[in-house]
């Protein structure tokens, strides 16, 4: 099959999925090295980048989705009758910027280094999928882990954890 087919058909998947794709399902399906498949992504993002339409592929790690430019959000939030957006409280970025630095992270290790209860911000950033349980520790009890998810770093325009900016003293 020919590179353009091919970048056809991903973009077709990407399209119909509606959610993120990972490279190694897309090599999977295509018989390809992970390295070939992420060479055409490369190339596809490229191509979207280049017309500035109102589509762009973004990448979360290994992954990657069709979504809307950020700069037409605002018209297609009009179009749809959406009158305002969800905005998070300082308390919800502050919970969320410890796990996104810290992860993983327990509700109590949290609520140590913010120094307030945080179950219920918790609850709406897991509700909203920001964040989600990555695992348990061991330790008595079994606290939960938390962690950010694919979609905190597509709302905030990010590739990777690796983009986050650094910590300062």
């Amino acid at each position: 099959m020919d590179e353009n087919k091919i970048m056809g058909l991903i973009e077709s998947i990407l399209f119909v999925s509606g959610e993120s794709v990972s490279l190694r399902k897309m090599a999977d399906f295509f018989d390809m090295d992970k390295s070939e498949i992420e060479e055409l992504m490369e190339k596809l993002v490229e191509s979207f980048n280049s017309r500035r339409g109102g589509l762009q592929i973004i990448k979360m790690n290994d992954r990657y989705q069709l979504a809307t430019r950020p700069e037409y959000g605002d018209y297609i939030d009009r179009y749809f009758g959406i009158d305002k957006k969800q905005s998070l409280s300082q308390a919800m970025l502050e919970t969320l910027s410890i796990i996104a630095y810290k992860q993983p992270i327990t509700r109590i290790d949290i609520e140590s280094i913010r120094g307030v209860k945080c179950e219920y911000t918790l609850g709406v950033l897991n509700d909203r999928g920001l964040i989600k349980e990555v695992g348990k520790m061991d330790a008595p009890g079994k606290p939960i882990l938390y962690g950010t998810t694919d979609t905190f770093l597509k709302v905030f325009g990010l590739t990777s954890l690796d983009d986050l900016p650094p910590l300062t003293e």
